[in-house]
């Protein structure tokens, strides 16, 4: 899949990594870009086109899919994190509301724009996937679940897509500085770097990207033995 002459839709593109991820676009000669936020107004890139969306609730999905019939690339980028211990009184509300935007809103836009990518050629999805899926930390535990299910979820889309040529992406990574790590004292990496790698990617027809050297390790630790994410 190539950015040059795409049309591209970007979820969570007011700020952050879907803010550059639109910018990339823009520079890569994409055709058009639509860049998604709950508030469209607080999308301030020159250039692209703002729409409102929240991937969670699936009518508004639905109608925008059937607005935008000219989309061939879709990232999804949009996502939310929350502190807190899995086990505490509130975990389970918080967990819920962290699947809602990061496995349900996938699954939201994979089946409302599959249809859409078919009649354009195939086209296909990015999602932004985490190094979370397959290590989880006390303080992110509920949403080290939801990436794990949102990486089972990507490679499900996957393969229901083959068929009609859709190339899925998945974009593993580990801390990236947006506001979404805001207070979490660790190495970043700029979002920049992650869209250039995630588009050079895209553009080599992967199906994974490994981006930074942190989830390539922990990865490769999946096979030690004892296996990385059982260890503390």
């Amino acid at each position: 899949m190539h950015i040059q002459n795409a049309t591209v839709l970007v979820t969570g593109a007011n700020r952050g990594l879907g803010a550059e991820f639109a910018c990339q676009a823009l520079a890569r000669g994409a055709n058009k870009v639509y860049a998604a936020a709950r508030v469209p107004e607080s999308v301030t890139l020159e250039g692209v086109v703002p729409v409102r969306l929240d991937v969670t609730d699936a009518a508004a999905v639905a109608a925008l899919a059937a607005e935008l019939g000219d989309v061939d690339l879709v990232i999804n980028n949009a996502g939310v994190a929350g502190a807190g211990k899995l086990l505490a009184e509130d975990g389970a509300d918080a967990l819920r509301w962290m699947l809602e935007t990061n496995v349900f809103g996938i699954l939201n836009m994979s089946r409302h724009f599959a249809p859409v990518l078919q009649r354009n050629g195939g086209g296909a999805f990015v999602n932004v996937l985490s190094v979370a899926s397959w290590k989880s930390n006390p303080a992110l535990a509920g949403y080290a679940v939801t990436k794990a299910a949102a990486w089972s979820l990507t490679n499900g889309v996957r393969d229901a897509l083959r068929e009609q040529g859709t190339q899925v992406l998945g974009v593993h990574v580990g801390m990236i500085d947006t506001d979404l790590t805001r207070g979490f004292d660790l190495p970043k990496l700029s979002p920049d770097t992650v869209v250039a790698r995630s588009f050079a990617a895209l553009e080599a027809g992967a199906a994974e990207v490994l981006v930074d050297e942190i989830t390539r390790a922990v990865k490769q630790g999946l096979n030690a033995e004892p296996p990385l994410y059982t260890l503390a």
